[in-house]
């Protein structure tokens, strides 16, 4: 069948040739004969002939020039839209859309690939404005209170007690935009930095009962009774990075905690993974803030965020490292009744 297909397809086409040149030879021939009444014809007929020819050929010639004026013209207004538009994202205009996808035919698929990457380069830019934004919000607000307390300790008059508070505050809010520096500095790393972070196979649980005691003045100082119970487990990871992970959310829970509360830090193999939760008594994250709590710079309800001198940093940085080692992280809370974090990474076997 496809044999037959391709013959008449050939035959058709020599069909489509022959008539052409029939009708091009004619249009010469009636053309030259006028002109031969006109002016007078060749003395030699083979001359005759060949002049008859030659116009054919020309004529064939002209007319194809004709068709491909014709056709690049319409050539160019079927993709005027698509051109303009990609001239568009080049000059930062990412709002554009190339309507009738389906007229573009075997190049639909293309158009649209260049509607996905206006709406993706949107979004990035939305991201990217929001960004500077929060960073700009989050410098100011310690700027603003070192500046003001800065001011007031320049007063005459001013008493040792009230000096001592200001300079406690200054030293406070310094603290904070050095921990947002830090923050951003290894998010950007993180992020930017293509090569996995250098990995070893370590004891998870010591690194957490590691890091318990380094937060214990904290929790002591708050009265807060923290309770581990850890399986011994072996991981394969940044050390450092996980590191910060863990002293992260138990400084969260140390935060959010009030007097007298508990934190329990459990850590188990489950499968051929490893579970490592840190739950606490604390305040608690309300149902439409818990989704949104590893955004970059998202706070909590203000219970949560009141006096807290977070920059919003901490939750997404753990998420980051996380999904570096293959692993997930998830939250669950009830406000007043407290919040728990579960981290899940791939690990290795026992024995």
């Amino acid at each position: 069948m496809k044999k037959l297909v391709m013959v008449l397809k050939a035959v058709l086409g020599m069909a489509v040739i022959f008539t052409v040149l029939t009708g091009t030879w004619t249009a010469g021939y009636f053309i030259m004969h006028a002109l031969y009444r006109h002016y007078g014809a060749p003395s030699s007929k083979y001359v005759s002939q060949l002049l008859t020819v030659l116009l054919g050929f020309l004529i064939v010639l002209l007319i194809g020039g004709v068709f491909s004026l014709i056709g690049r013209g319409r050539e160019r207004a079927f993709y005027i839209p698509v051109l303009e538009a990609i001239r568009r994202i080049a000059k930062g205009d990412f709002s554009v859309v190339v309507e009738n996808t389906e007229r573009y035919g075997q190049f639909g698929e293309l158009v649209e690939g260049i509607n996905e990457m206006a709406s993706e380069l949107s979004r990035m830019e939305t991201m990217r404005q929001d960004f500077i934004s929060n960073v700009s919000h989050e410098i100011q607000s310690p700027l603003t209170s070192i500046r003001g307390f800065a001011q007031a300790l320049r007063s005459e008059g001013i008493s040792p007690e009230d000096r001592e508070h200001y300079l406690d505050i200054i030293e406070s809010e310094s603290a904070r935009l050095s921990g947002l520096s830090d923050s951003l500095l290894k998010l950007s790393v993180l992020e930017g930095d293509s090569s996995p972070p250098e990995r070893k196979l370590y004891r998870l649980d010591r690194q957490l009962r590691s890091r318990i005691l380094a937060c214990e003045p904290q929790w002591i100082g708050k009265g807060i009774e923290v309770e581990a119970e850890l399986e011994e487990l072996w991981v394969t990871g940044a050390e450092d990075l996980l590191g910060q992970v863990w002293s992260n959310l138990l400084h969260n829970s140390v935060k959010f905690t009030p007097k007298d509360g508990l934190i329990t830090v459990t850590a188990r193999q489950s499968g051929r993974n490893i579970e490592v939760k840190v739950a606490d008594t604390g305040v608690g994250i309300s149902e439409e803030d818990l989704p949104r709590i590893f955004e970059r710079f998202y706070k909590a309800d203000k219970a949560r965020s009141a006096g807290g001198g977070g920059s919003g940093l901490g939750l997404s940085l753990v998420k980051k490292i996380v999904e570096l080692h293959g692993g997930t992280v998830a939250a669950e809370s009830r406000p007043g009744e407290g919040t728990g974090v579960t981290v899940t990474l791939p690990g290795e076997p026992v024995g």
